[in-house]
């Protein structure tokens, strides 16, 4: 009777220290649920502008949920899984749909393929990623993702429709260049299938790849430069604000761009480190021994 006693109190002090701050990180993660399913919404009303805005928009909250949890110390099991649910649905289940409504859905099956395809992909992913523990010797590797991390993936493959929204061929003038180099049917975004088709494709490949791309969330910004670091934020989040499409666009350019910058990055510090390994005078797998050759 006595035992019983105790154990209701425990699980009562167990309730009673539960906070509303600490179901403030899955409340954001739930809310990334929402966007993405209303970007779906949208798609199915033709407003395909706000289906990219919604997406973006959980992609920031993806951003932050984690972040938050960390800084009030409401991290938990259950937080984590519905992450990656999450962002199977923002980021794997609502972009393939948005894009089957916006061109490949003229390609018949094949486009309905490739929304499944990309889905799976994502969600394999996500699945590796959970699973994915790093090395205490190999810590520097934290700065890295295996493959395409899927928010970033949601963005490629939404770029064909981001530049039909946007107006930069005109702002940059790219007319002339253009007719010249034979792109116009290329820029002609909504009726290209096959070039839709081939993003969605090779944006699949690349999130289940072993292909390392820099991890943003981890980045560490020095003190000294913090103030720079808020000005460029400002800067960046105006610009977005008058010219949202066209800054989008030009993002997920850079990121395309930075793909094979990581992927020689994280190359040249696994060398650098397996050298000092080899310094230290520890053993190396065969494996190991070819990548420093």
């Amino acid at each position: 009777m006595i035992e019983n006693e105790i154990e209701n109190k425990k699980e009562f002090k167990l309730v009673q220290k539960k906070t509303p701050s600490s179901l403030l990180p899955n409340a954001l993660t739930i809310l990334g649920v929402c966007l993405g399913l209303s970007s779906i919404k949208f798609a199915l009303d033709f407003n395909y502008a706000m289906a990219v805005i919604a997406i973006g928009f959980a992609a920031i909250l993806d951003t932050l949920d984690g972040r938050v949890a960390r800084l009030i110390k409401g991290t938990s099991k259950v937080g984590k899984e519905l992450d990656s649910l999450t962002d199977v649905i923002s980021f794997g289940v609502a972009p393939s749909f948005i894009m089957y409504f916006w061109a490949i859905n003229e390609i018949g099956k094949f486009g309905w393929l490739l929304v499944l395809v990309y889905t799976v992909c994502c969600a394999l992913r996500l699945a590796r990623f959970n699973l994915t523990k790093i090395n205490e010797n190999e810590s520097w590797k934290i700065n890295f993702f295996e493959g395409v991390p899927s928010p970033a993936a949601a963005g490629l493959v939404l770029l064909p429709l981001i530049l039909s929204l946007s107006n930069i061929v005109e702002i940059l003038n790219l007319n002339e260049v253009i007719k010249m180099l034979n792109l116009v049917y290329i820029f002609q975004i909504e009726n290209n299938n096959i070039f839709c088709s081939i993003i969605i494709l090779i944006t699949s490949i690349l999130m289940v790849s072993k292909v390392p791309t820099y991890s943003l969330k981890r980045i560490a910004i020095p003190r000294s430069l913090g103030a720079f670091l808020l000005l460029g934020i400002g800067v960046y989040i105006s610009v977005l604000i008058f010219f949202t499409f066209e800054v989008l666009f030009l993002t997920g350019l850079i990121y395309i761009f930075l793909i094979p910058v990581s992927y020689f990055h994280h190359k040249y510090l696994d060398r650098k480190f397996l050298k000092e390994r080899v310094l230290q005078g520890e053993h190396l797998e065969e494996d190991e021994i070819e990548d420093i050759l």
